[in-house]
Formats: structure tokens, C-alpha cells, sequence
């Protein structure tokens, strides 16, 4: 009789499909990745506690996150608007309440025709602080002129829910001035008005000084909290709309592209621009033909040939060679043949030039004379006195082809005659 034998059945082990080598890599990883989370999460830096923005959303001293909880739990509606405030004002009644916590003053120009809109529809208006004025129809409010502004006890001023509330913590950053009989001054801080109450439209403006009283740091402090409450109303068939739009700086579309490489696309953009404009203007403009340079010998051979006699200090070797084609005209035109010693040929010379000019040309001696020298010396001469000595022999051949020229037309002019 056979025993069965029974089935062992193995549990299911992580990730079977890979072998032990991967899954032990892959375990690492998890493992690293959890110990990275819990080590961000330790030293992550806490929110900034120096903000000193009301804000329903933060939690640290300044913020305003405990009323608006609180808030939520007493049953009142409340919600957080970050929409422009032109879009509530169209949709608010009798039943809004809207909060503005320390608006930044930059949003203050475009908001207060939305706030006048919700108060003539009969709504309620809490604004703190300078700027929250700021957005008020006939505000009385101004800075504070105290340079130091400490926590002030402001006491309540007669009867009424306001002032029901009893004694309150605030930082009187702004005053106000009640010179109108519908503007009440609910709580004084020496002899100035901190928190003021007035009707404006179908509705009412209920201004505090700061927004410290509704802050996370003060809110639990005596009449702090009643005062939110007396502040706002009855819960019944209230909206409180708590304003985040106005707690950052309006920003342009073209804002959002700073710290972003769009202003070197638009560089580049202006440079391709200019270079269109280039190629268009060098294009289309009036064609003109290359300047036509008159020349027997070709530049480049005469640069070369310059060059050469330059590197080998040959300056005699110019002035020779100036000078000996000198001597080949005169002896042209005068029939000459130029032998004899260096001292009869250039008493020749002299006196062949002086011939054809019919006149004694000054300064002539010393000029042939140092071209004879030149032309028999081994010694170079200076660049510059060669220059000068080849430059006066041309200057003499021009004046005597000038000389020639005017004694044929003489010739031709007393034939005709």
C-alpha cells in the first residue's frame, strides 16, 4: 500500500523572476531611497517663521492658518479665493463676507473698484493694515509715525458687538483718523483708532489697525478671537471668502520668463533680424563696377621687387638704376653719348638740365652729385635720401618733357603762321 507523500508547497519569494544577485541590488535601492525620504524630511527647511504675510495657508507665526481652521470648525463657510477679485464681485450679495489680510500694496490700485462692488451689493468688508485701507471707500487711515511699533492692550470704546469682545492685542502698524460721524472708533490705542466700523454702500467696511489679532501667534490671546468672530457675524447663511490673491506681487506674463533663457532667444532672434536686413540692403542696393586702377606694371611684381631690394639693403642700386635711365633720356633727346670720368659726366648733366629748363635749376649740383655717388659708392644710403634723389631726377624728367612739349606747340603755332 503506497503513502502519499504530501505536497510541500514554498511561498512565493520577492521578485521570483529575478535571481538573488538583482534582488538584493534592487532591495539596496529601496533601502536607499527610504533613508533618502526620511533624511529630506529631517533637514528640509521649515517654512520661512520671518513671513510676515497673513497667509491662510501658513502656519508660522505671522500666518493665519489657526483662524481659518477655526473658522471652518465654528460652521461658518469659509473657503480660500485665489481668483481675481473682479470674479467674486460679480457673484457676491448681502451673505459675503470677504477678508483682506495685509494685501500687498502693489494689488492695491486694481482692487479697489471690486471692493467698492461687493460693498454696494451688500457685503461685509475686513481689511487690516495700511494697505488693506488702501482698497477702503473714504479710508481716513495713515502710517503710524512711531518708528517702533510694540504690541499695544486697546480697550473698547461704548457698546456694541464690536466692542463686546473685550480687550484686544494689536500692533498699531496704521491710525485712524474718524473725522466722519458714520465712521465709530470700536478700540483705541492711546487716544488713536485701531479698529473702526462704518457703513459704505448697502453694505460695511470693518477695518483693524494690523492683522496681528487673527494671526497664529495672538489669536488665542484674550478678545482676539471674538473679535474675528464679532468681526465676520453669525454663521447663519454666511460666506466668508478668504483672499489669497492679493498676497503676491502682481506679476506680468513677461515675468514669468525671467530667470529663463527667452531673453537671449529674443538676442538671437534681433541678430538674425540684422543680418536679413544686411544681405537685403547689400542686395538690393545700386550695383556699382569695381574702380579700374591704371597700371603698366602689374602692383604685385613692384610690391615684390620692393620687398626684395628692402630685405637686401640695395638702396644704391635704386638710385643707380633712377639715375642711369636719367642719363639714357638726356642722352636721347641731346644726342650725348655720357663718357668721361664721374666728374665730366656730371658737369654734362648739369649742364644739359639746366639747357633744356633755360635757366640755372636751383639745387641741382648737390643732386647729381650724390646720385653719382650713390651709383659708384659701395656704401648704402639712407631710405630716406634715396627716396628724395629718385624722386628729384622724375621730378626734373617731368619738367623737361613739360619744356618740349610747350617749344613743338611754339613750333606748330609760328608754321601755321
Amino acid at each position: 500500500m503506497n503513502e502519499s507523500v504530501p505536497t510541500v508547497r514554498r511561498a512565493p519569494r520577492f521578485f521570483a523572476s529575478l535571481n538573488q544577485r538583482d534582488r538584493r541590488l534592487l532591495l539596496a535601492c529601496f533601502s536607499m531611497a527610504a533613508l533618502l525620504a526620511v533624511v529630506v524630511a529631517v533637514i528640509a527647511p521649515r517654512e520661512d517663521d520671518g513671513d510676515p504675510t497673513p497667509s491662510s495657508f501658513s502656519s508660522s507665526s505671522h500666518g493665519a492658518k489657526a483662524a481659518y481652521l477655526a473658522l471652518a470648525r465654528s460652521g461658518y463657510r469659509v473657503e480660500r479665493s485665489e481668483r481675481p477679485l473682479d470674479e467674486l464681485a460679480a457673484e457676491s450679495d448681502a451673505h459675503t463676507v470677504l477678508i483682506l489680510a495685509e494685501p500687498y500694496p502693489g494689488n492695491t490700485a486694481a482692487a479697489r473698484k471690486p471692493v467698492s462692488t461687493i460693498l454696494e451689493h451688500g457685503g461685509r468688508v475686513l481689511a487690516t493694515g495700511l494697505a488693506g485701507a488702501a482698497l477702503l471707500p473714504d479710508e481716513q487711515a495713515a502710517r503710524n509715525p512711531q518708528s517702533f511699533l510694540p504690541e499695544c492692550q486697546a480697550q473698547p470704546e461704548g457698546f456694541g458687538p464690536l466692542a463686546d469682545s473685550g480687550s484686544i492685542h494689536i500692533r498699531p502698524a496704521a491710525l485712524w483718523h474718524t473725522s466722519r460721524p458714520e465712521q465709530r472708533a470700536q478700540y483705541t490705542c492711546a487716544g488713536n483708532a485701531v479698529v473702526v466700523s462704518y457703513p459704505a454702500g448697502k453694505g460695511e467696511v470693518i477695518w483693524w489697525a494690523s492683522s496681528l489679532p487673527l494671526e497664529n501667534a495672538a489669536i488665542a490671546r484674550d478678545g482676539n478671537l471674538a473679535l474675528l468672530l464679532n468681526s465676520i457675524g453669525t454663521a447663519e447663511n454666511t460666506r466668508i471668502v478668504w483672499d489669497e490673491s492679493l498676497h503676491a506681487e502682481a506679476r506680468g506674463l513677461w515675468s514669468y520668463a525671467k530667470g529663463t533663457p527667452v531673453y537671449l532667444l529674443w538676442a538671437q532672434l534681433a541678430l538674425v533680424a540684422f543680418l536679413l536686413v544686411l544681405s537685403y540692403g547689400r542686395r538690393s542696393g545700386p550695383v556699382l563696377p569695381d574702380p579700374v586702377v591704371a597700371r603698366d606694371v602689374q602692383l604685385e611684381f613692384v610690391y615684390s621687387l620692393g620687398a626684395l631690394y628692402h630685405k637686401a639693403g640695395a638702396t644704391n642700386t635704386i638710385v643707380k638704376i633712377a639715375y642711369d635711365r636719367f642719363r639714357l633720356m638726356l642722352g636721347l633727346r641731346t644726342g650725348t653719348s655720357g663718357a668721361g670720368s664721374v666728374a665730366e659726366r656730371t658737369q654734362e648733366v648739369i649742364s644739359l638740365v639746366n639747357a633744356r629748363a633755360g635757366h640755372a635749376v636751383s639745387g641741382l649740383q648737390p643732386e647729381i652729385q650724390s646720385c653719382e655717388d650713390a651709383a659708384t659708392d659701395a656704401e648704402s644710403t639712407s631710405p630716406r635720401r634715396t627716396l628724395s634723389l629718385v624722386r628729384s631726377l622724375w621730378q626734373y624728367e617731368q619738367q623737361m618733357k613739360h619744356r618740349r612739349t610747350r617749344s613743338q606747340e611754339t613750333e606748330e603755332t609760328s608754321g601755321r603762321t
